[in-house]
């Protein structure tokens, strides 16, 4: 039974879309089929895009139907065309719903003076037969006010005892108070104090809600999720470059007007900063510049009054603009510019779809998804979606409490990574590297290093090892000089650590090769006495579902045994997972239709993996539009229980797998995650020189989840 929620804002403010796109996400994280709506567009600014629908299928690659004008719906309710409209929007509702389990209904925002917008948003959802689910931001007003127009607004759809007045998710809890009014007025209800409140201190402070009214979430107010970009800024401002540099990643978490003396000005000099200063302070320039050069990752410089530096200042602090410090210049004074962004419109654009994505995950964390699933009454079944996997990868990692040391520690995508992981709970992780260097790194970074992140200076602790080291390689003839000599590698000395059970496992490869991390692993580790080898899988996140692929990274020709041993790995790697094992024997033939040595391979690969594990869903080989496509599958392999459902692909050489692997990845714009080490006795992952902080979070979570096995 398909069930829809229609969420209405309180007013204009609310993150309405934001709440709609992050609801979205939570149901996808617990695999329930979820929809999108916009049954009538509301278009600001001049771009004429709907944000809502655009940022849905980019975000959640959702296909929604494209909605009515807002205009076209006034003319059909001035000539008395209600009932017509209701039809086109049901359509609209149906068109993009589909075979969808629950659908998420984005309601129009109120306007002064516009009341028809609240009555349209009454019909729309009587039409639908929705669930009402209104969304308030806290924002300056106080709790009694915030009660008065939470209770004023569910009684427009039939008031808080109405079954189908569901509750209402309150948005931008603690948000700071902007204007002097209020913050006079809310002296008694310090902001930061706020966002600390638990939810049932928030409910306490509401009598709106009860049994029947319920609160569904209280999403905290959070700076970083209302940074706009540089080139954001210059956009609204109307402002010329005179560097362009990072403008469209540099996010501004906060403004500083600069008309004090270089020294009193020094402290506000912090990431994320924007510093706007008229164009003729080349003090305040050249400090800027300083500290971008020292690696503190300053937002950008705004010079005012139509003012810029000498040419010979400029090129004095050109090392500073290669860093991709963005500089602007407009031509209005301090004072008139500084009203001009406090007043900035601080809706996510339209095309800051990483920002959409931070907004997303922080009211899906902040909801009371499963309460809302069982509203829906959607029976949740098992669909691996890439939300939800990610998800999982978090929640199981959180349940294993493992020890992971990263032997890269002074690197700032790996401090970044681990303390998030720490503050998280997804792993209590080991820096190595020496400390007050780790510790200047992160202040650059503008990291907060939590309290309880541990970091081990391997100069302090090398010693420790060598015994030990000389015992596991005496076959080979390692020596003690020789084993000291080695320890110096600080990849090495995290996995003799491993070795000896001090840590669940290692991370590495932020600034290694993949064989400066497998090699001592296999020469210290070892493989699993049921292993013929080391290999690899990815977790392809596409659109719809997650695949695994393997081995796309360690094993350039394996023969049939070997594939055979690949495949079955894969399949236990992808059940660890939560992933359901369809494994497809990948190849240029599909079933007896092609001959030849590489093809006689597959086949044998996949005759040993059959016997050897029976319990596995395999077939092979298949070529991989018969793996993937269900309509090729019916004409190539129609007596295949694998073909066209395929969720594991395990490719002939690594010449195949690594080239589809980056083809898939890269063509379709989507993440992948790995490669994840298998038939290693214990966990040992490595990381892309490339990747990203969020990639070594997931390395480092896939890695906890192998060591709780």
């Amino acid at each position: 039974m398909q069930n829809a929620f229609f969420l209405a804002p309180t007013g204009a403010g609310t993150g309405l879309t934001s709440v709609c796109l992050g609801l979205i996400r939570a149901m996808d994280r617990l695999g329930v089929r979820v929809a999108f709506c916009k049954p009538i567009a509301q278009i600001y600014g001049d771009d004429g895009i709907e944000r809502s629908t655009h940022l849905i299928q980019q975000t959640l690659g959702l296909q929604a139907a494209q909605p009515l004008a807002l205009s076209y719906a006034q003319q059909q309710l001035a000539i008395g065309n209600k009932d017509q409209l209701m039809e086109e929007i049901i359509q609209i509702y149906q068109t993009s719903a589909q075979d969808a389990d629950l659908v998420i209904v984005e309601g129009l925002v109120p306007l002064p003076n516009e009341n028809y917008l609240t009555r349209l948003n009454i019909e729309m959802a009587k039409a639908l037969d929705a669930s009402v689910i209104l969304v308030a931001a806290k924002n300056e007003i106080r709790s009694a006010e915030l009660n008065q127009r939470i209770s004023m607004s569910a009684s427009v759809f039939g008031g808080t005892q109405h079954p189908k007045v569901l509750g209402c998710i309150l948005n931008k809890v603690g948000a700071p108070p902007t204007d002097l009014q209020h913050v006079r007025a809310l002296d008694d209800n310090d902001a930061e104090a706020e966002r600390a409140l638990t939810i049932e201190q928030i409910r306490a402070k509401l009598p709106v809600f009860g049994d029947s009214f319920q609160l569904f979430g209280a999403v905290r107010w959070n700076p970083s999720l209302v940074a706009p970009r540089i080139s954001d800024i210059a956009e609204y401002l109307g402002a010329d470059y005179l560097n362009q540099g990072f403008a469209m990643e540099r996010r501004v978490t906060s403004i500083t007007l600069c008309a004090r003396t270089m020294p009193n000005m020094l402290h506000t000099l912090k990431p994320g900063a924007l510093v706007v200063t008229p164009g003729d302070r080349e003090d305040i320039f050249l400090a800027t510049c300083m500290a971008a050069l020292n690696h503190v990752p300053i937002a950008g410089i705004l010079l005012t009054g139509g003012l810029r530096p000498a040419e010979n200042v400029i090129e004095l602090c050109r090392a500073a603009l290669n860093t991709g410090l963005p500089i602007m210049l407009t031509d209005t004074n301090t004072y008139r510019t500084a009203q001009w962004l406090d007043s900035m419109n601080n809706e996510v654009p339209a095309n800051d779809i990483p920002r959409m994505e931070l907004v997303m995950n922080a009211v899906a964390a902040s909801l009371d998804a499963d309460h809302l699933a069982r509203l829906a009454r959607v029976e949740q079944e098992k669909r691996m979606s890439p939300p939800a996997f990610r998800h999982y990868l978090m929640t199981r990692a959180q349940k294993a409490k493992k020890r992971i040391v990263l032997p890269e520690g002074d690197e700032p995508r790996t401090i970044q990574a681990a303390a998030y992981c720490q503050e998280k709970g997804i792993a209590r992780c080991v820096l190595l590297g020496n400390p007050d260097t780790i510790q200047r790194v992160a202040e650059n970074q503008g990291v907060r290093l939590p309290k309880d992140l541990e970091i081990i200076d391997p100069d302090t602790v090398r010693y420790r090892y060598i015994a030990p080291m000389v015992e596991l390689r005496k076959h080979k003839g390692l020596t003690e000089p020789m084993a000291e000599a080695q320890l110096e590698d600080s990849v090495v000395l995290a996995t003799m650590m491993l070795a000896l059970d001090e840590v669940d496992g290692l991370v590495s490869g932020a600034v290694h090769t993949t064989a400066n991390t497998i090699r001592p692993a296999l020469q210290l580790i070892k493989t699993k006495p049921d292993a013929a080898l080391v290999s690899s899988v990815f977790f392809m996140l596409l659109p719809d579902q997650v695949l695994v692929y393997g081995d796309c990274a360690v094993n350039p020709d394996p023969n049939a045994e070997e594939l055979a041993d690949i495949a079955i790995q894969s399949g236990d790697s992808a059940r660890a997972f939560g992933i359901e094992p369809r494994i497809a024997m990948i190849s240029y033939s599909t079933g007896k239709s092609g001959s030849g040595q590489d093809v006689e391979k597959v086949r044998e690969a996949t005759r040993i993996a059959q016997e050897k594990r029976p319990d596995l869903l395999l077939d092979g080989p298949l070529q991989y539009d018969a793996a993937a496509i269900a309509s090729v599958a019916k004409s190539k392999a129609p007596d295949s229980n694998v073909a066209g459902r395929a969720t594991v692909f395990v490719f002939p050489d690594l010449n195949t797998g690594n080239t589809t692997y980056k083809a898939v990845q890269r063509s379709a714009n989507l993440i992948s995650i790995g490669p994840m080490l298998q038939g290693l006795r214990k966990p040992v992952n490595d990381l892309s020189r490339g990747a990203l902080v969020d990639d070594i979070v997931y390395t480092i979570a896939l890695t906890a989840i192998q060591a709780a096995g």
